[in-house]
């Protein structure tokens, strides 16, 4: 299948493609590198390096293409708060202009990046897909609302859709884990401090109703994500006009202060941490139901294991080369 990965040179969506081409499937990346990098590009892929908002660009990367995965968004939940303006534009702005082109273009399949942000603080646990939305900052915001666009999409013009709505991505796969610029996610963070990058870790507040204080997050290996992605894009196959929802987590959570914990034995450096403020926006706890993804795609985490995912981030950064592969 000749597949559009949108935002291909970040994290996740590298390691999507890379999975792709290895399964045989033909793939363009279209990414403009604000925050991925060209080293992460999959070998093998055709790369344009354009925004999502450049249209001839748009056009010129999804011409052939069968199916969309788009990953193309910003993520950061506490900057979302200072600039939502950003947010909106890019995340909720570049998928209107994304679908657009696709139905222009006859494109009918697209599998979609989604996130537990969109349900807010959790009013039973775990969270499943009947669980009521209510984001808590404007990433959440601008990512639901791209969820109901693409829904009314299928509805109108026969889109086949799914939405993979996920908790927290960690691990590296394939020679690529994650490469922030800042970097704020927990991980990567508590590496950085390991290898002597920075001198403590910040937590951001400790008196959530949680049994530590801290966050509680479910963590799911990056390689069951772009498993699951696969799974997805084959459930686009004769879907045409529904759009699915899927919620993927391990379906166990870890505080803060859990991760440290890991992180601390498998570095076996005693990582500093200082305490901070709540950060605007942060749910105290949130853990997926991945039940239904399990019944309908098949698919099941293979890799749950958290100081297993603290691991292959470790080996990952310690092998990365200024001009190895890499993500965002």
């Amino acid at each position: 299948m000749r597949v559009l990965v949108v935002g291909g040179a970040g994290y996740i969506g590298s390691v999507v493609g890379t999975r792709l081409l290895q399964e045989g499937h033909q793939v363009a990346v279209l990414d403009d590198l604000s925050t991925g990098h060209r080293d992460a590009v999959p070998e093998g892929a055709k790369f344009f390096e354009a925004s999502i908002h450049h249209p001839n660009m748009l056009h010129r990367s999804l011409e052939g293409a069968e199916a969309v995965l788009h990953f193309g968004a910003r993520s950061q939940v506490g900057e979302s708060t200072r600039v939502p303006e950003v947010y909106w534009q890019n995340n909720l702005g570049g998928t209107l202009t994304l679908l657009a082109a696709m139905r222009e273009l006859g494109v009918r399949r697209l599998v979609f990046s989604s996130t537990a942000a969109v349900y807010g603080e959790p009013q039973r646990l775990p969270v499943d897909e009947l669980h009521p939305t209510s984001p808590t900052s404007p990433y959440g915001n601008t990512k639901l609302a791209a969820d109901l666009m693409i829904r009314d999409e299928c509805s109108a013009h026969q889109l086949a859709a799914v939405s993979l709505r996920y908790f927290n991505v960690a691990g590296a796969a394939l020679q690529r884990g994650e490469r922030h610029q800042p970097e704020t996610h927990l991980i990567p963070l508590l590496l950085e401090v390991a290898l002597g990058g920075r001198e403590a870790l910040t937590v951001y507040g400790t008196d959530y109703p949680t049994p530590d204080g801290t966050c509680i997050r479910d963590y799911i290996h990056v390689d069951d994500l772009a498993t699951a992605h696969l799974l997805a894009l084959e459930a686009t196959a004769g879907a045409e006009g529904r759009h699915l929802v899927y919620n993927l987590g391990n379906g166990r959570g870890f505080s803060v202060l859990e991760v440290v914990a890991a992180a601390r034995r498998v570095t076996g450096v005693p990582i500093e941490v200082a305490f901070g403020p709540r950060r605007p926006g942060d749910p105290a706890v949130l853990v997926a139901s991945s039940d239904l993804a399990r019944r309908e795609l098949g698919w099941a985490p293979l890799r749950p294991s958290l100081e297993g995912m603290v691991e292959d981030a470790l080996q990952e950064r310690r092998s990365r080369r200024p001009d190895g592969p890499g993500a965002s």
